[in-house]
């Protein structure tokens, strides 16, 4: 498959990157604390840096490019998912500020797949004018990448649906008003069937959530429990005990619309002016062959990331599923994370260990922060393992193991 932009797509590069550099500070991408794949929240250091976000969102929705490859009649633009990719790869390569990428990015979409008339008019409207925003309801403390073992029921009661159970690692839950949930609806049916989908309200009674704090000391994920939370059956998203495969489709979606992979080449930029501009005992960084070669690997590694993305949106373009390539992305984009954290650590020695606000840490002091979160995104949205799983048996025709 051979990938590169028409005109038409050209155009629309050119147009948000000309958007970004009129509506954004110059120095917004050096303001940013958030090292490429990072899961926990970054903030903008001050009052001031909030309201130009603000303002920068606001002119997002009045573009309507929240919701650009969505169909025009619920919102959207009607943009290619082509499209899509470039719009994602500019805000991310200039940090710019995000609105709830899970409601517009994976709940959304899905509602357009599965969603009932009812549902779609219900909930659409509200998550593309970023009205409202969203948390995943997945893992549990018996079931992470393996998710058809979840022990959450939610139970027929009337109008109703009760649920009971906890998730956890619940990114941002507390930040976010409803829960895009997977529950067990059928506990005696096979494992892989009787679960289904539902919109939960994070007000509910019943619902709690606990904090826990990252390796940083930041509060980044929770554990959310749910005692007798009744839920309303129109709630219930295409239809009971049909969705295990459509929660495949849905990790497509997040596996591909969380990449950001313009972070990652803006990182890497930072990087390499970093090792061609600094000298350690009278030479250049950038002279050393072992700096050389990391930083090749890492170039190298970050364009078979593009190609990936690229890739996967011609797929889905092409209206094909990208069970595979989104694995593979998944892969590729997250072990690139982990790995660019590494040898930045490398290539920084000492001074890579500096956190703020020491006035000795270089690159706003990224390298230490994505050393110690960048393994976290070789976990979420399916371990490393677990794709390659995916790749072998979807993707090579292999057995299952």
């Amino acid at each position: 498959m051979e990938i590169c932009f028409t005109e038409k797509e050209q155009a629309f590069y050119n147009e948000v990157d000309a958007f970004l550099q009129t509506e954004l500070p110059p120095d917004w991408p050096d303001k940013s604390i958030i090292w490429p794949g990072d899961y926990s929240p970054g903030g903008y250091g001050d009052e001031e840096n909030y309201r130009i976000a603000d303002r920068f969102k606001a002119g997002l929705i009045e573009k309507g490019w929240l919701t650009i490859s969505w169909p025009r009649e619920y919102g959207g633009k009607a943009y290619t998912y082509m499209e899509q990719a470039i719009y994602d790869e500019r805000m991310s390569y200039y940090r710019a500020p995000m609105i709830d990428s899970l409601g517009i990015g994976i709940v959304g979409p899905m509602l357009l797949r599965v969603g009932t008339p009812e549902q779609q008019a219900e909930w659409i409207p509200r998550i593309a004018a970023g009205a409202i925003s969203m948390w995943l309801a997945y893992s549990e403390p018996n079931a992470g990448s393996d998710l058809a073992g979840i022990e959450t029921t939610a139970l027929r009661d009337g109008d109703d649906y009760v649920i009971n159970g906890q998730k956890v690692w619940s990114s941002g839950a507390h930040l976010t008003d409803y829960g895009w949930m997977i529950a067990r609806t059928d506990p005696d049916a096979r494992k892989h069937r009787g679960v289904s989908l539902f919109i939960v309200d994070n007000k509910l009674p019943g619902v709690t959530m606990r904090p826990i704090i990252n390796i940083m000391g930041q509060h980044s994920f929770n554990e959310v429990f749910f005692d007798n939370v009744r839920v309303p059956a129109k709630n219930l998203i295409g239809g009971e005990n049909k969705e295990f495969y459509h929660l495949m489709s849905a990790l497509d979606f997040e596996r591909v619309t969380l990449v950001g992979i313009g972070g990652f080449r803006r990182m890497f930029e930072e990087l390499l002016e970093y090792a061609r501009t600094t000298e350690r005992n009278g030479e250049i960084l950038g002279r050393s062959p072992a700096v050389k070669r990391r930083l090749v690997d890492l170039a190298t590694r970050l364009e078979i990331a593009y190609i990936y993305v690229w890739r996967t949106a011609a797929m889905l373009d092409l209206k094909k599923d990208p069970h595979v390539e989104s694995s593979v992305l998944k892969v590729v984009t997250t072990e690139l994370a982990r790995d660019m954290a590494e040898a930045a650590m490398d290539i920084l020695g000492p001074y890579g260990q500096l956190t703020a606000p020491s006035p000795w840490t270089p690159l706003r002091a990224l390298v230490s922060r994505g050393f110690l979160e960048s393994i976290s995104a070789t976990i979420g949205a399916g371990t490393s393992e677990i794709q390659r799983n995916i790749i072998a048996q979807r993707g090579l025709g292999l057995p299952r193991t």
